[in-house]
C-alpha cells in the first residue's frame, strides 16, 4: 500500500527549482523526523519557462513564475509551493502566505567570461535579461552592450559558450545549489549590489491551512526572513516592476536592519543610492528609504517606479 504523503510541495520543473524543492524536503524531514516519502515533490511547468525569446516584462512579468503554482494551490492539488523569492511578485493574493524562508544563500552575482567588471573587453556584449544587471553593467561599463539571455543556468552557459555574448551574470546561490560553485567570479556585494531577495528560497501555502503553516513554519529562518521581507517592503514602496532596475544589500546588525539600495535608469546612465538603518520589525523603514531614493531621482529613473505604495508611510 502506497503511503499518503504528509505534504505535497509544488515546484517549477527547472533543474534549479527542483534542487530548491529537494532542499526544502530535506529540511522538512530533518525538522519533523520524517522519511523522504512523507514529502511529495510535484513538478509544474511555469509559463515563464515556456517563452525564452522575449524579456519577462514583455510577456507577463514575475507572475509567469507563480501563476500555475498559485492555481494548483488554490485547487488543493498541492499543499505548498517552493519559490525563488526574487521571482515572486511583491503583491500576492491575500489567500496565500509565506510560510517559511529558508536560510539565505550567497547573495552575490557571479561574472562569467571575465575575471572582473573592469577586465571585460571594450565593447563586449553582456548577456542578461535582468534590468538590474543590465543597468548596473551599463553604469559601470557604458562601452558595453546588452543582449537578451533567458533560460536556465545550463542554457545561458551554453549560449555564452556558443558566442552569443562575451560575458554573462548568474546568481551565486543558484550555481551553489546546482553544484557549480566553481563557475565564474563572484562580484563583491558591496560594489555590485544584488537583487532584492536574491539567494532566498520561500515556501508559500494557503493562509487558512493551519496544519501546513505549522509544518512549514518549523523550517523558517528568522534572520533570513527579516532581510527578505524588508527588501520586499522596499520593492513595494518604490512601486517597482519587472522594468525597474533595483539593487539592494541588507544586513542584520544586533536588533537593526542596515539596508543599502540603488535604483537606476534603464540605460544605466542615472543612478541614485541611499542607506538606512531601522529596527528589525519596523515595516515603515524600507518605505522611508524608498521615499529618499525617489526624492533624489531624476525623471529617467522616476519613470520606472510609481512610488505610490509608500504614500502616507511614516
Amino acid at each position: 500500500m502506497t503511503k499518503t504523503p504528509t505534504i505535497r510541495l509544488g515546484t517549477r520543473q527547472s533543474p534549479l527549482a527542483m534542487a530548491q524543492a529537494r532542499e526544502t524536503r530535506e529540511r522538512l524531514c530533518a525538522a519533523h523526523g520524517w522519511t523522504e516519502d512523507a514529502v511529495e515533490l510535484v513538478p509544474v511547468r511555469a509559463s515563464g519557462d515556456k517563452v525564452l525569446d522575449r524579456p519577462l516584462a514583455e510577456i507577463g512579468g514575475k507572475a509567469l513564475w507563480t501563476k500555475e503554482l498559485d492555481g494548483w494551490l488554490h485547487e488543493g492539488r498541492i499543499d505548498a509551493a517552493v519559490h525563488s523569492m526574487k521571482d515572486v511578485e511583491t503583491l500576492r493574493p491575500d489567500w496565500l502566505t509565506i510560510g517559511a524562508i529558508l536560510p539565505r544563500e550567497d547573495v552575490r552575482d557571479v561574472l562569467v567570461g571575465a575575471p572582473s567588471v573592469a577586465a571585460i573587453p571594450a565593447g563586449a556584449r553582456v548577456g542578461t535579461s535582468a534590468p538590474r544587471r543590465a543597468a548596473q553593467m551599463l553604469h559601470a561599463r557604458p562601452d558595453c552592450s546588452v543582449v537578451l539571455f533567458r533560460g536556465n543556468v545550463a542554457t545561458r552557459l551554453a549560449r555564452l559558450a556558443a558566442g552569443e555574448a562575451d560575458v554573462t551574470l548568474l546568481a551565486a546561490a543558484g550555481l551553489a545549489r546546482l553544484g557549480e560553485s566553481g563557475v565564474g567570479t563572484p562580484l563583491p556585494e558591496d560594489d555590485w549590489l544584488p537583487a532584492p531577495a536574491q539567494g532566498a528560497i520561500g515556501i508559500e501555502c494557503r493562509a487558512d491551512d493551519s496544519r501546513v503553516r505549522d509544518l512549514i513554519g518549523a523550517i523558517n529562518h528568522a534572520s533570513s526572513r527579516l532581510q527578505v521581507m524588508a527588501e520586499r517592503g522596499l520593492l513595494a514602496a518604490l512601486g517597482g516592476n519587472c522594468h525597474s532596475p533595483i539593487a539592494v544589500l541588507t544586513r542584520i546588525d544586533d536588533d537593526s536592519i542596515v539596508m543599502r539600495a540603488a535604483i537606476y535608469s534603464a540605460d544605466g546612465i542615472e543612478r541614485v543610492e541611499g542607506q538606512a538603518r531601522f529596527a528589525a520589525h519596523d515595516a515603515a523603514g524600507p518605505a522611508r528609504l524608498a521615499r529618499e531614493l525617489l526624492g533624489q531621482a531624476p525623471p529617467a529613473i522616476q519613470a520606472l517606479f510609481d512610488g505610490t505604495a509608500f504614500d502616507g508611510a511614516a
